[in-house]
């Protein structure tokens, strides 16, 4: 069995729909399973505070021991939200090592505007996955929902868009979020032989 790691920040919920359609998506593909993790949230003082909401705190082992990476968090200023920067600074070890070296990894984002920054997110949160080695996996073109979406989702990977008339997943963010996953855990097969 192939673990699939789908690791997020979520401050209000949008994050965290996206991670558990990705999740669904990666469970689509026989003999791969999703693990949902969070991080810890950070407080005004920088320090980390260990209640979570909804699913465990991620392990170095988590990050050590899977197949592939789908990595969320939700958009601030143009960038991954602190706790989860917090976390990836802290897998230097792990960066050293090489574990994630050739593994396939994703990544999605939530915002509440249009163009709060969702593109940039996703880019900025390829970089330390580059830095590890690991294989970026997008969205193509051929997946229909990118044509027809007029909330989230990009070619850079999924996306929500999280404003006032609209709190929860569009059917196309659904499709396009399992649509990755399931791309992710399929890559993650073939790599792994």
């Amino acid at each position: 069995m192939h673990s699939i790691l789908v690791l997020y920040y979520s401050r209000h919920g949008s994050t965290r729909q996206l991670a558990r359609q990705i999740a669904r998506g990666i469970e689509q593909v026989v003999g791969c399973e999703a693990v949902l993790r969070t991080v810890a949230e950070l407080g005004i003082d920088g320090q980390l505070k260990p209640e979570t909401f909804g699913d465990p705190l991620v392990t170095k082992a988590d990050i050590q021991q899977c197949a592939g990476l789908a990595l969320g968090s939700p958009v601030r200023f143009g960038n991954m939200a602190a706790p989860l920067k917090h976390f990836i600074d802290s897998t230097s070890a792990e960066w050293l090592s090489g574990s994630l070296i050739g593994k396939p990894a994703c990544v999605f984002t939530a915002s509440s505007s249009m163009h709060g920054g969702q593109e940039t997110t996703l880019q900025s949160m390829m970089l330390p996955l580059l830095h590890h080695g690991m294989l970026i996996v997008g969205l193509p073109y051929s997946e229909p929902a990118l044509h027809t979406t007029s909330t989230g989702g990009t070619p850079y990977g999924p996306s929500h868009l999280n404003h006032e008339q609209c709190r929860q997943l569009s059917a196309e963010e659904c499709e396009l979020a399992q649509a990755c996953g399931k791309r992710l855990a399929e890559v993650a097969c073939k790599l792994q032989g």
